[in-house]
């Protein structure tokens, strides 16, 4: 359906208050839920990973209370298989005929938000059940594929501590999620007005700001936001500047173990088209691919035990990167 400037500017004006309705619940965080919110006009998986008691969970299913969307939470576990989240087939019987027929019974990834909590507790074969679900938006269960509800976001959490008993997210896996979301600790004066709001008697209640088929329109408007061939460019050498066999960048050489692929390239101009247009603007900036840098390498770069001993992380080499890389003459 074709968006009139007028349906534009009114489904524009809702991401706004998509966010105050999750701050209803959620104190603080700001720069957490932009990429959050991010991830959901550009179509993409996320992962968020904080120490326990940082809201990871309630940040989710606060959100999904603000979107007019199914829900479901999957519990991640050691001994949970595939087909618990996938789905099986059952047995069934026709009461008027008689006969007996197999009948597809959906898990819990039949819905358009799917909270993994603690993903990297479950082993390798569960986790690989999500793959075809995050790539292609569809299970196949006996032969057979069954399409997933549009529009479809997996939001996983992870503990980075007490990794023992876990299973590490392999990197085909982690290539699939569009933003790799770091939680930190709350400021103090947000610490503060968490421990007030919990522990009384105050209630809230979050109200549906968008349904699906405005997402849907939002994530096709995302599409259409322009970005320079110019910047284009300079994203191609970016990325390509990560790798270390082909880089001509020596801290590269020196830390990085495997740099991003293509696929890193496309989250990084899709997510910089989505913070343009979350600020009001239908053109990408240098200041967006600069911010949606952080979170679409974090989790495709990979470090050597060198930078690992002298604690360089992958944020710190797209840092350095981001003053490595000349930048474009773009006159505005």
């Amino acid at each position: 359906m074709e968006l009139t400037e007028d349906k534009i500017k009114a489904l524009l004006a809702k991401l706004p208050q998509l966010k105050q309705q999750i701050q209803k619940v959620i104190v603080g965080q700001d720069a957490i839920l932009d990429e959050l919110l991010v991830a959901f006009l550009a179509g993409g998986h996320c992962l968020l990973e904080g120490v326990p008691g940082l809201a990871k969970t309630l940040i989710v299913k606060t959100m999904s209370q603000a979107l007019h969307l199914s829900f479901r939470r999957i519990q991640f576990t050691p001994d949970l298989m595939p087909t618990d989240i996938v789905g099986t087939e059952i047995l069934e019987e026709d009461h008027t005929t008689g006969k007996r027929f197999f009948k597809f019974n959906k898990g819990p990834l039949f819905a358009n938000i799917v909270l993994a909590d603690e993903i990297n507790r479950t082993p390798p074969k569960t986790q690989a059940a999500l793959l075809e679900a995050m790539q292609e938006f569809e299970v196949t269960y006996g032969g057979q594929t069954y399409p997933l509800d549009k529009p479809f976001f997996i939001l996983a959490t992870q503990n980075p501590i007490e990794q023992a008993g876990t299973y590490p997210l392999p990197e085909a896996q982690l290539d699939r999620f569009l933003l790799l979301i770091k939680i930190g600790y709350p400021t103090e004066q947000e610490e503060f007005e968490v421990l007030n709001r919990t522990t009384g008697l105050r209630t809230v209640t979050v109200d549906a700001v968008l349904n699906a088929a405005e997402i849907q329109q939002a994530q096709a408007l995302v599409r259409q936001v322009s970005i320079s061939e110019d910047l284009v460019h300079y994203v191609s050498k970016f990325i390509r500047a990560t790798r270390p066999d082909t880089t001509t960048v020596p801290f590269v050489k020196e830390w990085v173990r495997w740099g991003a692929g293509p696929r890193a390239g496309q989250a990084l101009i899709l997510t910089a088209k989505a913070r343009a247009l979350l600020k009001g603007r239908y053109a990408v900036l240098m200041e967006d691919l600069n911010a949606m840098a952080y979170p679409v390498l974090r989790h495709r770069i990979l470090i050597n035990f060198r930078a690992e001993a002298e604690n360089i992380t992958s944020d710190k080499v797209t840092e350095e990167l981001i003053k490595a890389i000349p930048k474009p003459n773009i006159k505005m």
